[in-house]
């Protein structure tokens, strides 16, 4: 049995940025002989490794698929995502660490899914030095089938914010659907009667044939049979044959200490309209308009009826969603989540934000520095970086990125201020560093690209950061290499046509960020929290705390890269895809990062900003201010 409690982790995750382009069709070649290339327009990647590949338990490093069932969804495993403890284990090789989907948190076990809606926060450092908050796993319940013992827990389906953890003994089986701002989890079931077992000592407070309803820690629970059934108690143990028909659902309540008992029962009543309308999908779209400067995005739901006919849901919204609802109007009760207070939309099936896009530049124009003795000292500087515009401190695929990043701004603005030598060679420089890394030669074992057909992933040699054993920060790294090619493209645009390097460009955007759904190469926007609404670093999410991400600066760097090589190379859809990333990541930053209305960090933490966030708690970086309260 694992431990029921792990320490927040302390290991900083490094950066970089990423973009996206073209579409290019590449050849994936398998097998163990010399490196092979395989050729995107005048560039080339290998088709078999040079480096350490992605590791982890069992034979996951050649066989990613090893945790998920046979009929799970076909084409690129994710990675990067909330959930990836579950399907991409390291630290846990039969289960999971926590998943913190938000408002509630859920861990797997062999008897079954564990909740916890811990509302309380652990907060430690001091209040000018490095502080941290984080909000535990702490078991309220734990839902399953009686006699259930699955000695490894799988992944059977996944969609763009949920996944469909399952469990089998040979005997009994369960299968439990989550995601973000769900406060139902959807069960299925074989083998053996439906089982809740409560932490603690619960207080029943409704127990109506097919709907019991119970109070644990505080935190009000519902768990709703299918018509006729009935659920008998046993001290702390819930159970119901399910009237024979499989499948039941759980919620929490958006309820707290204070709410009336006939409030909570009128919300135990809402929501058992939606309880066995199971959501079975979920899917993002967006739309940019220039002409307004506004990205609207819907987020909708697919849901299953297992009886009656509701076609919505229940859904929580964070505040970064919530405060740009259009067309919509929450319920009066909100959840606590380690994000802020989340609002809650009822009889749904979709909804939509709007948010401005502000625009992006690819360097600030010379105002204050195109004449006089400023204009003096600058073109000194300039000229003292001609002979080394990369100034490069590593050879990795991080530390090039970082070169690469330096030159394209000195190429930037030695053209605003028409020093042509400097801008020349700062461009020479991205061109050498870019077609060198571009090109995979036979035998050639650095400064090339690895395509991992197994992983669906493209992997930079030398790797760092663990972006290759762990699949980490490639949205930092290949960031970089896309904004230098942006820079490039707009002074040699032969350099960046899709028959020339824009292929190679294309492919280092689909694999941090997939932008097209058609695609199977990569998955789906894979660095890219569509709920959450931003980045995740780590590429297996293996922490109590969750999956982590420091550097926002080099997610947004990446978002921005997008936009500049869409609209340099004349891409729309990796432009859009950019300014979506861009926007809807600014307004995540702005609250959980920065925390600008001084409502979402616990009332404690006597800090204003923090540098790094994980699914269940946040750390400042050194230095950082005291907090405006």
């Amino acid at each position: 049995m694992k431990p029921s409690a792990r320490p927040l982790p302390r290991v900083l995750v490094a950066s970089t940025s990423l973009l996206l382009l073209t579409g290019v069709v590449f050849a994936v070649v398998s097998g163990t002989r010399p490196a092979e290339a395989a050729t995107v327009g005048a560039g080339s990647y290998t088709t078999t490794p040079v480096g350490p590949l992605p590791n982890g338990c069992g034979s996951i490093s050649t066989s990613p698929r090893q945790f998920a069932t046979a009929d799970a969804p076909p084409g690129a495993v994710p990675t990067n995502d909330w959930w990836s403890s579950l399907l991409f284990k390291r630290t846990d090789c039969a289960y999971s660490e926590p998943l913190h989907a938000h408002p509630l948190s859920y861990d797997t076990f062999g008897d079954g899914l564990g909740f916890s809606a811990n509302s309380t926060p652990s907060i430690s450092g001091t209040a000018t030095g490095v502080g941290e908050y984080h909000y535990p796993y702490v078991e309220d319940i734990r839902v399953g089938v009686a006699g259930l013992a699955a000695p490894v827990v799988k992944a059977a389906d996944w969609t763009d914010w949920t996944v469909t953890p399952y469990w089998s003994d040979g005997s009994r089986t369960l299968r439990a659907t989550i995601g973000h701002g769900l406060p139902f989890a959807y069960f299925q079931a074989t083998g053996g009667n439906a089982r809740i077992t409560v932490t603690g000592s619960p207080t029943v407070w409704a127990n109506d044939g097919p709907t019991i309803g119970f109070s644990v820690h505080g935190h009000d629970y519902v768990g709703y049979a299918p018509s006729g059934a009935s659920w008998t108690v046993s001290g702390g143990t819930f159970s119901s044959t399910l009237n024979g028909r499989g499948y039941f659902s759980v919620a929490l309540l958006p309820t707290t200490s204070g709410t009336p008992a006939a409030d909570r029962a009128a919300l135990a009543g809402t929501y058992g309209r939606y309880a066995h309308a199971h959501v079975t999908g979920t899917r993002v779209s967006y739309a940019y308009d220039p002409a307004t400067s506004r990205v609207t995005t819907t987020y909708a739901f697919t849901v299953t009826a297992r009886e009656g006919t509701a076609t919505q849901t229940v859904v929580s919204l964070y505040p970064h969603q919530w405060k740009a609802l259009t067309g919509a109007t929450p319920i009066a009760q909100s959840y606590p989540s380690a994000r802020g207070t989340m609002k809650v939309l009822t009889g749904v099936s979709q909804f939509r934000t709007a948010m401005a896009f502000h625009g992006v530049l690819p360097e600030l124009p010379a105002v204050g520095d195109g004449a006089g003795t400023d204009r003096t000292t600058l073109g000194s500087l300039l000229a003292a970086e001609r002979a080394n515009p990369m100034d490069q401190r590593g050879g990795d695929t991080y530390w090039t990125g970082k070169g690469l990043g330096r030159a394209a701004r000195l190429a930037e603005i030695a053209d605003l201020v028409g020093e042509t030598a400097v801008r020349d060679s700062a461009l020479d420089a991205i061109r050498g560093s870019l077609t060198n890394w571009f090109t995979a030669s036979g035998g050639e074992t650095g400064q090339l690209f690895y395509y991992d057909q197994n992983w669906g992933t493209l992997i930079g040699y030398p790797a760092s950061y663990g972006s290759d054993q762990e699949l980490n920060d490639h949205h930092f790294h290949y960031g970089y290499f896309v904004a230098a090619a942006a820079t490039l493209a707009k002074f040699d645009p032969a350099w960046a046509a899709t028959d020339r390097y824009g292929g190679m460009v294309d492919l280092l955007i689909r694999d941090a960020d997939n932008y097209d759904r058609t695609d199977s190469r990569f998955p789906y926007l894979r660095d890219f929290d569509i709920y959450a609404g931003h980045d995740w670093a780590s590429g297996h999410g293996s922490f109590a705390s969750g999956n982590n991400q420091e550097s926002s600066s080099e997610g947004m760097n990446f978002a921005n890269a997008l936009i500049q090589w869409g609209q340099v190379t004349g891409n729309r859809e990796v432009r859009d895809a950019g300014v979506f990333l861009y926007a809807t990541q600014a307004a995540a930053i702005r609250e959980y990062w920065f925390d600008v209305d001084d409502e979402n960090f616990p009332s404690a933490f006597e800090h204003s900003c923090v540098g790094m966030v994980w699914g269940t708690a946040a750390r400042t970086p050194p230095g950082s201010a005291p907090n405006r309260r």
